[in-house]
Parts: structure tokens; C-alpha cells; sequence
């Protein structure tokens, strides 16, 4: 017997398939939504990253309803994103800009008019923020416009009449390094020890689902980092 349904938007990326895994292992029917399927995955939805926001909100929308048939779910948690610098000044600056706001703003409004329809009163939507864009962020502007983007929406949600249902929250998570395999490729003299592994997340996120009680307040920016090999969440 299921222990309940999530849907994990970006579920093919390092920590999206972390979650998923987690919540499989535990006894959840999972819900993937990428760019490209995940095996582990109950069930696919694959999003065409030609179309336009609304396009893609129109495609994932019915892709979804006709995959829940009526049911709902515990738990969305969007870990879609990504990461492209430049300042102003940088040839690509616009451009990178477009990618940061297409990866992190039109995956988490969608993510979070998924919730309108489909979570359950009581039930967790999880956004990931960043916390370089609780200021400047001169070197990466159109990441930081993107992420401080999505702590509004954050705010936004948690406010009344938001549309989300009855008692449920928005918790947005800013790790600031996370453990990923990726990570290690780029950066593999850096100290270990100061990120957080992907399961510190995944095991936060079935707590935050099943023992409501143990939530941070809804529209929390919650910043996570990790020092010695010990990861630490700090409201923001």
C-alpha cells in the first residue's frame, strides 16, 4: 500500500532523483516532471523546452491531471534550476538571464499552480531558492534576479488568499552547496566537508510532509549549509 503521492518537478536532475529515490524507498507513489524521464519514476512528464511558459504550463497541467485521475498529492516539491553567471557587462548576460528565469521562475509557478489543483489541504509545496540572492549578486545578476524571483513567490504563496489549499505551507530551500556528482567533477580539491549531502535534504522533506507540526512557518526562506560534515537549517 502506497504511503502517499508527490510529484518532484525536475526529478532527473542530482537532486530531484535523490528525492525521488527517498520517497520511493519509503513507500511513496512518485510523480516525475523533466525535461527527460526518470526509470525510478512511477510515472513521466516530459516537458518540451521549446514550447513557451504557457505552453509548457498547458502541456504539464493536462499531462498531470490525466496521470492523478482525480487523486492528490501529499507533497510538489520543485528542485528544477540551474546555474549561468554574468555580470551586465558579459556578452551573454541577457541570454543567461532568459535560461536562470526559464529554469527557476517557469518551473516554480508552474509548480506552484500544480499545488492549486492538486495538493492536498495540509500538504507541502517546496521551492528552491538561493541564498546569494537575498543580495547583490553583481557576478551572476540574471541568477540572482531569478532566485529573488522565487522568494517573492515564496512570500506570496504563504500570504492569504494565494490560492494554495486549506493549511498547507511553501517552504523554499537555499543550500548553499549541495554534495552532487557534477559538483564534485568541477570543484574536486574543494573541502567536502562544508556541503550538504542530497539525503539531509530528501529526509527533511518526508519530515516536512508527514509531521506537519514540524515545519518551519510557511513561506520560510531556509537557508542550509554544512560545516564539519554537519548541515544546519537557518530561517532567513
Amino acid at each position: 500500500m502506497s504511503s502517499g503521492k508527490v510529484i518532484v518537478y525536475g526529478g532527473k536532475g542530482a537532486l530531484g532523483s535523490a528525492i525521488l529515490e527517498f520517497f520511493k524507498k519509503n513507500g511513496y507513489t512518485v510523480l516525475n516532471i523533466d525535461l527527460s524521464a526518470n526509470d525510478q519514476a512511477d510515472s513521466n512528464i516530459l516537458v518540451d523546452g521549446n514550447k513557451n511558459w504557457t505552453e509548457q504550463e498547458q502541456s504539464i497541467l493536462e499531462q498531470t491531471a490525466s496521470s492523478l485521475q482525480g487523486s492528490q498529492v501529499d507533497g510538489v516539491f520543485c528542485v528544477a534550476g540551474g546555474w549561468a553567471g554574468g555580470s551586465a557587462s558579459s556578452k551573454d548576460f541577457v541570454k543567461n538571464a532568459d535560461l536562470m528565469i526559464k529554469q527557476s521562475v517557469w518551473s516554480s509557478a508552474i509548480a506552484a499552480k500544480l499545488a492549486t489543483t492538486h495538493l492536498k489541504p495540509g500538504g507541502l509545496l517546496q521551492l528552491t531558492g538561493a541564498a546569494a540572492a537575498m543580495g547583490p549578486t553583481p557576478s551572476m545578476i540574471g541568477y540572482g534576479m531569478a532566485k529573488a524571483a522565487v522568494h517573492h513567490l515564496t512570500s506570496s504563496l504563504a500570504a492569504k488568499d494565494s490560492g494554495l489549499p486549506d493549511n498547507s505551507a511553501v517552504l523554499t530551500i537555499m543550500p548553499v552547496t549541495l554534495d552532487t556528482p557534477m559538483n564534485r567533477k568541477w570543484m574536486p580539491n574543494a573541502d567536502h566537508s562544508s556541503w550538504t549531502p542530497l539525503s539531509f535534504i530528501s529526509e527533511h522533506l518526508l519530515k516536512w510532509t508527514t509531521e506537519t507540526s514540524s515545519r518551519p512557518s510557511s513561506g520560510a526562506l531556509l537557508k542550509i549549509t554544512t560545516e564539519n560534515g554537519t548541515s544546519t537549517i537557518t530561517p532567513q
